[in-house]
């Protein structure tokens, strides 16, 4: 038995439930999928960031364009697209030298509804 795998040596519980504890591990994730997700919500933990998503709900944008928008340089807009294109929150596409941004996919905008829905009730 690994250290991990072992149940605390005081519980103020007089039982355990064995069957419970080994279901309820079977279904966790590894350790590195649990980082990746804590790592996506880190992203959403900046309102700079979470401003420019709901930007993009409403129409692909130049960094330009996102800049004058929500009265910001274009250097911090980029530091942020960066960001967002790392952890895949956003996509981008060239039109001769413009590049446009847009929402990666239908799950950027549930992930925000969700958090809406949640502190809104």
């Amino acid at each position: 038995m690994t250290h991990s795998d072992q149940l605390p040596e005081t519980c103020e519980y007089m039982h355990a439930h064995p069957e419970l504890i080994g279901r309820v591990r079977e279904q966790m994730p590894d350790e590195e999928t649990l980082y990746d997700l804590a790592e996506l919500y880190k992203v959403f933990g900046d309102s700079t960031r979470i401003k420019m998503l709901y930007v993009l709900f409403e129409a692909e944008m130049c960094v330009c364009d996102l800049a004058q928008c929500l009265n910001m340089t274009t250097s911090a807009i980029s530091h942020q697209l960066r960001v967002l294109k790392q952890s895949r929150l956003v996509k981008f596409r060239r039109e001769g030298k413009t590049v446009f941004y847009s929402l990666a996919d239908d799950h950027v905008r549930t992930i925000i509804d969700q958090g809406m829905n949640h502190i809104e009730e």
